[in-house]
């Protein structure tokens, strides 16, 4: 196993095992600062790594760019909902569903679901997670908050696509056994992470 993914394997184990992990809750965000960690909390992280591989491992590749941007997009807007006091319930339980949702989806992307069902799930889960991070808007206001998880985001996503594009290169005839271990685990992490909700 080459040592970049055995790399990305063990931060995906270390992240689902954590405890409180859920990139939504028990903290105060004040600053761009604060917007540029909370991201860091594991379904987040998963999830925008999930959506960097799925991108480069079932869409044409002039086209890889379009998970990242359509999550980005919906994440901006429902967070904007978020921040006027819209919200659903049971919302860390969806979030933490959504890893699972795009563990699946790394599965089956040797044989990839239909692009506009695939980006419409993508834009589903980036609302439920833009609806989290937009309820816990500071005082202080929505831009410089919002500016700091997008860019972390975005960074999130980019590792992501690196991640698909080092599996693609370095292990193209195990790439379809890479990326069912991988959304394995990915569902696993999402399931633990729906019990400590």
């Amino acid at each position: 196993m080459r040592p970049s993914l055995k790399n990305a394997l063990l931060l995906i184990a270390a992240c689902a095992i954590s405890t409180g992990a859920s990139a939504h809750t028990g903290h105060g965000t004040h600053s761009l600062m604060e917007g540029l960690a909370h991201p860091f909390g594991a379904d987040h992280l998963l999830a925008m790594l999930a959506v960097g591989v799925w991108s480069v491992s079932a869409l044409p590749a002039r086209q890889a760019w379009q998970g990242p941007a359509t999550f980005l997009l919906a994440l901006v807007a429902s967070a904007m909902l978020g921040a006027s006091g819209v919200t659903l319930p049971y919302l860390e339980h969806a979030v933490a569903l959504s890893v699972v949702l795009f563990g699946a989806m790394l599965i089956v992307a040797a044989k990839p679901l239909p692009k506009a069902l695939g980006l419409g799930l993508i834009a589903a889960a980036a609302s439920l997670h833009g609806l989290a991070h937009g309820a816990e808007t500071p005082a202080t206001g929505f831009a410089g908050y919002a500016a700091g998880f997008l860019l972390t985001t975005a960074a999130l996503h980019l590792g992501g696509v690196g991640m698909g594009l080092s599996i693609r290169r370095w292990l193209t005839e195990r790439s379809g056994t890479v990326l069912t271990t991988l959304g394995g685990s990915l569902g696993l992490a999402g399931v633990y992470l729906f019990t400590q909700v």
